[in-house]
């Protein structure tokens, strides 16, 4: 089983108000990820929807523990949401992806709505402990697909409904609530909706057989005529991007970081579980060095594996040293909402783009070498399964491109341009 790594997060300082409830996130999240990682290998090679793992969150009280500011004084901060992602994501990645992005959904009110509007939402989601699912992609451009149709809302008396289909990466058949982007048949504005996903015209289908974040609850959803009210239109996004407000924006760049947390989680957990397989199992190193055998009853001592150990180690550290000042960043941001400017958000959007390219490249890198280091420690039997952490790294961080990343922080060091404000992840 796996513990806390060595290179994890440390536990936020608490707020002087939320000083009580900030000393119990850590230990609830330690047990919960104990518990998690107890069976992931088991619940990993099932690939059974994330039914008992979606219980097992709202047990813990997690899906409630980020709250936006408000009168509500509930709930903790984006520093410790993000250090219970990773922590979760080191136990079990998928979910840990499943906690990223209803962390980010749940704000969805406040990025898109009022402020009076929002928080008659986010009493209920707390008492109630939902679960948020779904995208703020906004259907009917260029970039949707054939297989992904867009969501349209039709005026009806009394509100509108909804029709279409479109693909989710987590939620699907667990989320309480969805949040969607859907383009409106009589003015062809994009807005952002909020859906119950009980009624009966919500029809899901499960997407099995992943290469990797099995049990994230990805598959598509269908609407067929799901009555839609007025005040469930959290708001308006417009056409030009250049209208859109600073802080709108700061959605797309939560989730963005969200994951990036996920996929340092998924590292630091393949670290800290194949180095207690690494401390007892012989690693069988070629033979360059006459004393290469002195090593068969103390593998911890090898020098080729402390060395491999040393690098990966490195890669872990590194990864954290860049997402912290992210994490900080965007902690600052959300707290200003709509007071937040252009040019912050474009900082913002930098440090989250230099996060999640060095967290994509070390996950990548690390879960890939654990599995050689680890070699001939592993079967498909008993295992302890090391491909899983591989696999939840690759469908990871293919979800993202570094490269996209790595050329608007060159073009913002270069030449001073703001990464452009979007919606799209």
């Amino acid at each position: 089983m796996p513990k806390k790594s060595a290179t994890g997060p440390s536990s936020p300082a608490p707020e002087p108000n939320h000083a009580t409830e900030e000393r119990r996130w850590p230990r609830v999240t330690r047990e919960l990820a104990d518990d998690l990682a107890f069976d992931a290998l088991t619940r990993d090679r099932a690939g059974k929807p994330p039914v008992d793992e979606a219980a097992r969150l709202r047990e813990a009280g997690l899906p409630a523990l980020l709250m936006p500011p408000g009168p509500l004084g509930r709930g903790s901060d984006w520093r410790t949401a993000c250090a219970v992602i990773r922590e979760i994501a080191a136990a079990d990645g998928s979910i840990g992806e499943l906690l990223a992005r209803h962390y980010v959904l749940s704000w969805s009110p406040r990025f898109f709505g009022a402020p009076q509007s929002a928080e008659g939402l986010e009493l209920p989601a707390a008492e109630e402990q939902w679960l948020w699912g779904g995208s703020t992609d906004i259907p009917g451009t260029e970039a949707e697909s054939a297989t992904d149709p867009e969501l349209t809302l039709t005026p009806v008396p009394g509100g509108y409904v909804l029709n279409g289909r479109k693909a989710f990466a987590a939620g699907v058949g667990v989320a309480d609530r969805l949040v969607l982007g859907a383009l409106g048949t009589d003015t062809g504005e994009s807005l952002i909706v909020l859906v119950d996903p009980a009624h009966p015209a919500v029809t899901s289908t499960p997407e099995h057989d992943r290469l990797g974040q099995r049990l994230t609850g990805a598959g598509s959803i269908g609407f067929d005529g799901v009555p839609v009210r007025p005040g469930d239109i959290l708001g308006v996004v417009p056409r030009d991007e250049h209208d859109l407000s600073p802080f709108a924006a700061l959605a797309p760049l939560a989730l963005r970081l969200a994951l990036a947390h996920v996929a340092l989680g998924i590292a630091e957990g393949a670290l800290a579980e194949a180095r207690d397989v690494s401390r007892a199992t012989p690693r069988g190193w070629p033979a360059a060095d006459p004393d290469d055998g002195a090593y068969a009853d103390r593998p911890g001592r090898d020098p080729y594996l402390l060395l491999a150990y040393g690098e990966l180690v490195a890669a872990a550290h590194t990864a954290a040293a860049v997402v912290e000042p992210a994490t900080e960043a965007l902690a600052r941001g959300l707290l200003l909402e709509q007071d937040l400017g252009v040019d912050e958000r474009a900082d913002i959007a930098v440090l989250v783009a230099a996060a999640e390219a060095v967290t994509s490249r070390s996950a990548m890198l690390i879960t890939t070498r654990i599995m050689e280091l680890t070699d001939g420690a592993d079967s498909p039997a008993d295992g302890p399964g090391f491909d899983r952490f591989w696999r939840n790294a690759r469908v990871l961080t293919a979800q993202g491109s570094p490269t996209h990343s790595l050329r608007d922080i060159g073009d913002h060091y270069l030449n001073g341009t703001h990464p452009a404000l979007s919606l799209r992840i």
